[in-house]
């Protein structure tokens, strides 16, 4: 299961691990009460999805995102978004007890402007939820508290030159500090926990991501207020996810 078990209110575990989710027809499992536990975590690999998605995604999504899906030119980029999103409203509806398709997703206030194209949440916060999704590859997350996450490829040597001054100064002495063939995968375990800890923030790319030090190392290292952990991903990935605290206690186990 990918719920944390209990332990200390201080820290996530190390690395957590997903829940494989199951393709429709299959059933969820019933749904534990998000505030019992960490952020129940969810991978959904378009390859097993993809099919069940096509069919089902009609009677389970929205208007508005059976036409972000026919946006996309690429089919295997269609596919993981519709993947994930079919996915997203499954977990969704199963915590609140209502079909997929009648999950009120709506756009939280932008934190920088103040519109209303922030982040996707649910009207009243009842729970908070996170996505990510990769080529092939999404992740889901539900917690009892803001919470973001992030799944990402790990990068070929190019890129991390490119995107070298998007982490922190103590970051990149962490990461110059490995030998090379270590550092792409470093690099990706740095850049997930830093987007997941600016999703969970609602702001996303929005903010200088080389202001916000989550370290590059085995052991995350969270802003003040909150919770970062790694997730185990497949084969050439990197995943993590965020939790804000509740209460100056951690928003998970308590």
């Amino acid at each position: 299961m990918s719920l944390l078990e209990p332990g200390p209110p201080s820290a996530l575990d190390s690395l957590l691990l997903p829940t494989a989710l199951p393709p429709l027809p299959a059933a969820l499992p019933p749904p534990a009460d998000p505030g019992s536990g960490g952020p129940r975590l969810w991978l959904v690999a378009t390859a097993a999805h993809e099919e069940s998605a096509a069919r089902y995604a009609p009677l389970v999504l929205a208007p508005a995102e059976l036409a972000r899906a026919d946006e996309f030119r690429r089919p295997t980029d269609r596919a993981t978004y519709l993947c994930a999103h079919v996915g997203l409203r499954r977990v969704l509806g199963s915590h609140l007890g209502v079909a997929p398709r009648t999950v009120p997703v709506v756009r939280a206030p932008c934190p920088c402007c103040g519109e209303p194209h922030g982040r996707p949440v649910l009207p009243g916060e009842p729970l908070h939820f996170s996505l990510s999704h990769c080529e092939g590859l999404s992740l889901i997350a539900v917690a009892a508290a803001p919470v973001g996450v992030d799944v990402e490829p790990v990068p070929g040597a190019r890129t991390l030159t490119e995107a070298a001054d998007v982490v922190h100064p103590l970051e990149a002495a962490e990461l110059a500090a490995l030998a090379p063939e270590s550092r792409p995968a470093a690099f990706a375990r740095v850049w997930t926990r830093k987007e997941a800890y600016l999703k969970g923030l609602g702001i996303g790319l929005g903010a200088d991501p080389s202001t916000e030090y989550v370290g590059a190392g085995p052991a995350p290292a969270a802003p003040a207020g909150w919770l970062i952990a790694d997730i185990a991903a497949p084969a050439g990935h990197r995943a993590a996810v965020a939790v804000r605290r509740i209460g100056g206690v951690g928003a998970g186990p308590d």
